[in-house]
């Protein structure tokens, strides 16, 4: 980016206010962020995080499937309970169905306090689609992590081949964990009377860097949502260039039109959603039929290729960047709880956007004009997900 530092500054606290002033929370100052790119990085500083408790260990996550991973979360969550750390495990009730039962068990056994988010068999037909999509780990309420990364196998590696997805977490230190615990909390209350124990010592959070740093929760509800205002103040703050990055793409009209008046006003628009190697088939459909509209408006959308792309983290200009758990799609922005970071930090920025640069490289280009000449099936299958988009 060509901007000034005075520039630079101006753009930053621009984006701060509006985004202050417009959800209603305040971002925070003096936090330390490290960007963990795939689960060579990511497992082991979770764990090293895990295994180092000394009070308490609260983990909330949408995927805890089963493999190898999931066992070692599983010994070192059981050992910390077992020497009278404080454990609480969150699952939602449709993502983590895979838990191997009995490792579940032993963890219950050896202290650890298990809640399940809306189990569905327990559920009215209206909370059955409202899923707790959040990933959250908070070590003693000094480090905390939140991401794309659900606890499974799919996530080791680096990203190197069809089996190990792509994706981006981060670690947290400073005042910026109380908003990621607080997110947990919110989670807990309804599955569990008892917010806090003796264990928990609220102690005032140092500040060893100096990232601003906004935490947005998104709640299951009817109606416009802060993740909405979320995406529609970075959207609409750009004057150079907005960087997303998606596993599932499913925007409404509103959100499609917005994307087109951004890049409409100059503003360099670029879209990185996975390719061949997509889990859920159908969700890139009902994002497929959305792109000839946004290539012919000039977005730049391109495929990635290596394996699954599941990061969820967008950046504005070279000084603001979002992560977290929300993905573009009408899921993420209307019915799910999800969680993101919305960081003035422009070391941070920086990484996220030569990571992105990497991801292009790895990626093919859609083109407009080819994009139009798709075959007649592939329209057909984009037409027949579209009464479905709004539950992708």
């Amino acid at each position: 980016m060509t901007a000034t530092g005075e520039d630079t500054a101006r753009r930053a606290d621009r984006i701060r206010r509006r985004l202050e002033r417009l959800i209603g929370v305040a971002a925070t100052e003096g936090n330390a962020l490290d960007v963990l790119r795939n689960g060579d990085e990511i497992f082991p500083a979770m764990l090293d995080a895990i295994r180092s408790a000394r009070h308490t260990v609260d983990l909330m996550t949408f995927v805890y499937w089963k493999g190898e991973i999931a066992r070692e979360f599983a010994e070192a969550l059981t050992e910390r309970a077992a020497a009278g750390v404080r454990v609480r495990l969150l699952l939602d009730g449709f993502g983590s169905r895979l838990i191997e039962k009995d490792q579940l068990a032993r963890m219950e056994r050896a202290g650890v306090s298990v809640a399940w988010f809306r189990k569905p068999l327990w559920l009215s037909p209206l909370k059955q689609n409202h899923r707790c999509h959040r990933k959250v780990l908070v070590v003693d309420e000094a480090t905390a992590f939140t991401g794309g990364v659900g606890i499974a196998d799919e996530w080791r590696g680096d990203a190197r081949d069809p089996d190990e997805w792509r994706d981006t977490h981060v670690r947290v230190s400073g005042p910026a964990v109380d908003g990621i615990a607080a997110a947990f909390a919110q989670n807990w209350a309804e599955c569990r009377d008892v917010l806090f124990d003796e264990r928990d010592r609220f102690p005032a959070q140092r500040q060893p860097g100096g990232a601003v740093v906004q935490v947005v929760r998104g709640s299951a509800s009817f109606g416009w949502q802060d993740m909405q205002t979320l995406l529609k103040v970075v959207l609409e703050s750009a004057e150079e260039r907005v960087r997303l990055a998606t596993a599932y793409f499913a925007p409404d009209r509103y959100f499609t039109e917005l994307l087109c008046a951004t890049a409409a006003r100059g503003v360099t628009v670029e879209i990185v959603l996975p390719g061949p190697h997509t889990d859920k088939r159908v969700a890139q459909l009902g994002g497929q039929w959305h792109y000839q509209e946004l290539l012919d408006c000039g977005v730049r959308i391109f495929q990635y290729g290596p394996t699954m792309m599941h990061a969820k983290i967008a950046t504005v200009d070279g000084v603001a960047a979002l992560i977290g758990s929300t993905n573009l799609n009408r899921r993420s922005l209307e019915h799910d709880e999800e969680v993101m970071l919305a960081v003035l930090d422009e070391e941070f920025t920086a990484t996220l956007d030569r990571h992105f640069d990497e991801d292009v490289a790895a990626s093919v280009r859609m083109e407009a004009g080819r994009w139009r000449r798709r075959a007649p099936a592939q329209r057909v299958r984009e037409a027949l997900v579209r009464p479905i988009r709004r539950f992708l």
